[in-house]
């Protein structure tokens, strides 16, 4: 692979892993280990122990593993930053020859810019229901547009052949999974954010929470179904029509995360929500969209 392969593969590795401390940060309730912004507790380094935060700031506020534990989430925020401004920076070898990749990657430059402020405003609303929401989004947007400058840099390599009719339906397939996906993730987040309000704002015990989601949660719910169903379809398309291995490995791995998806999910009903489910929960769907859009490009951009 050239430099701009390289280095966009390993933006979009690194994406998935500012995901995964994310979810640690919030499964943790660390999302305010920081209470401002882009300072941490008025410091560019936060401290560790109550007897040196600096004047001001109230002392029983201070959790040094949730302090510490957003504070890195930062940290790998800014070199996510600057990897996707890397990414961005190299993408002008293709500005003549392909000059979407070029495109891609200075969206993905201007949205992880508004990322980076609208974290600073998740912190000053004190994590306001619909902020989390909208961050999210943001986070899987940059996520997509950037695994998509990805595939058109290496889609030489990733190229496959089949017939119009075959790419049609995979296709309608193939997209109806991805918004259904990208529906149950805005959903998804809904839900948790009844479930904070029940944890920190009601005070109600763990296994009470998920009872005070109401029909946001019966709606999540039920849909994972639809997505299994799609899923099985899209089996049993690409088993008979006989695609290339290619697309039905990565089938394979689409509905296999999505059965995963639907283990946790009953997982965190049935015992409390435990915070490790929760990461899991959320880390493997950001895997499952990049599968899924992955599956679409290879589709959308296979010879006839």
């Amino acid at each position: 692979m050239n430099l701009y392969q390289k280095t966009a593969v390993t933006t979009v590795c690194a994406t998935i892993l500012l995901i995964f401390v994310g979810a640690l940060v919030r499964a943790a309730g660390a999302g305010l280990g920081c209470p401002d912004w882009p300072q941490c507790f008025g410091m560019w380094i936060p401290p560790t122990t109550a007897a040196d935060l600096p004047a001001g700031y109230d002392a029983s506020l201070f959790n040094p593993v949730h302090t510490w534990l957003e504070y890195i989430n930062r940290l790998i925020g800014i070199v996510i930053g600057l990897l996707i401004t890397a990414t961005f920076i190299i993408s002008f070898k293709y500005r003549k020859k392909e000059p979407i990749i070029t495109v891609a990657s200075g969206v993905a430059f201007v949205l992880v810019l508004f990322q980076g402020w609208l974290g600073g405003q998740v912190v000053r609303s004190g994590l306001q229901a619909g902020m989390i929401t909208i961050h999210m989004v943001v986070a899987m947007l940059i996520l997509s547009i950037l695994l998509y400058a990805a595939f058109r840099a290496m889609n030489e390599r990733l190229q496959i052949q089949i017939p119009r009719n075959v790419k049609r339906d995979l296709l309608w397939l193939g997209g109806g999974i991805f918004l259904l996906t990208m529906s149950q993730l805005v959903l998804g987040t809904q839900v948790r954010e009844s479930v904070d309000f029940a944890k920190n704002v009601l005070e109600l015990p763990r296994e009470s929470w998920i009872d005070t989601t109401g029909w946001i949660y019966a709606v999540h719910r039920s849909f994972s179904w639809l997505v299994v169903i799609l899923a099985v379809g899209l089996l049993y398309y690409n088993r008979k029509i006989g695609v290339p291995n290619r697309l039905q490995t990565t089938g394979w791995i689409i509905a296999a995360l999505i059965i995963f998806q639907i283990f946790l999910g009953v997982g965190m009903e049935q015992f409390g929500m435990p915070a490790a489910f929760q990461v899991l929960h959320l880390v493997s769907v950001s895997i499952l969209i990049c599968a899924e859009l992955l599956f679409m490009l290879m589709t959308r951009f296979a010879k006839e």
